[in-house]
C-alpha cells in the first residue's frame, strides 16, 4: 500500500489537481466569509439600512432579505464546489488512482 501511496504523491498531475482544488476552495471561502463580514459590518455600522420594511404594508425588512441572501449565496458556492468537483476533480482522481494501480511495483 506504501508503494501505491508513492506512486500517486509523486504524480505530477496530483499535485495539479490538489492546488486546483484547493485554490477554488479557498475561493469560493472567501466569497462566503465575505458575505457573513459584510452582513454582519452591516448589522454593526449600518443597522438602519436593515430596519428598513421592503414596502409600507410588509413587517419584512431588509435584514431578512439580506440574512437569507446570504444563506443562499453560501448554498449556491457550495454548489459549485459540489458540481466542479463531480465534473472535474472525480475524474481526475479517477485518473491518477488508475494510472498508480496500472505502474509496476517497486
Amino acid at each position: 500500500m506504501d508503494a501505491l501511496y508513492a506512486r500517486i504523491s509523486g504524480n505530477p498531475a496530483f499535485h495539479a489537481l490538489q492546488a486546483r482544488r484547493s485554490r477554488l476552495a479557498w475561493t469560493l471561502c472567501a466569497g462566503v466569509l465575505t458575505a457573513y463580514y459584510g452582513f454582519i459590518l452591516m448589522i454593526a455600522y449600518a443597522p438602519d439600512t436593515f430596519r428598513k420594511p421592503l414596502h409600507a404594508d410588509t413587517s419584512v425588512t431588509l435584514g431578512v432579505v439580506w440574512g437569507a441572501a446570504v444563506v443562499l449565496v453560501s448554498v449556491g458556492l457550495t454548489g459549485m464546489y459540489v458540481w466542479r468537483a463531480n465534473r472535474e476533480f472525480d475524474r481526475l482522481n479517477a485518473r491518477i488512482l488508475e494510472e498508480a494501480h496500472r505502474a509496476p511495483l517497486g
